[in-house]
């Protein structure tokens, strides 16, 4: 049986005189995986990405965070340290994190419903989660 090929298995491989041969390493590199859908890993980590629910205090939480503010308030111009959980919401996506800074209270702002710490920080009241410290009594 004759395979349509026969005549031409013997004859030397063509060789170009224009183009040199490629290495071993660059041979390999075309057949290399490539990134067919470019940001694709990057979608699947955002959306694997957990954030946390913003919990909603009830009237009685708010009344304590309310009379604790109003303590460390009082006492600013002793500076004292506090430590403040606050909600920061998450600028891609539904939810946030909840995050705990320690420093003491610049300014209050009533119009703007912000406190000011020291070290810079910018906190909506409404993303206010609890406020502790040696200044405040245990009772609180």
């Amino acid at each position: 049986m004759t395979n349509k090929y026969d005549e031409i298995i013997d004859l030397p491989h063509h060789v170009s005189k224009k183009h040199p041969p490629l290495g071993r390493d660059s041979y390999a590199a075309q057949f290399s995986p490539f990134a067919a859908l470019t940001g694709y890993e990057d979608i699947v980590s955002e959306t694997a990405r957990a954030t946390d629910e913003k919990t909603e205090l009830d009237n009685d939480a708010k009344l304590r965070l309310s009379e604790k503010l109003s303590v460390v308030l009082e006492n600013s111009d002793k500076a004292p340290v506090v430590t403040i959980t606050y909600f920061v919401p998450d600028k891609k996506k539904t939810g946030g994190k909840y995050t705990v800074t320690e420093g003491t209270v610049k300014k209050y702002d009533a119009y703007e419903k912000t406190i000011l710490l020291s070290d810079g920080t910018k906190i909506q009241l409404d993303d206010l989660y609890d406020i502790s410290g040696d200044i405040l009594p245990d009772e609180l």
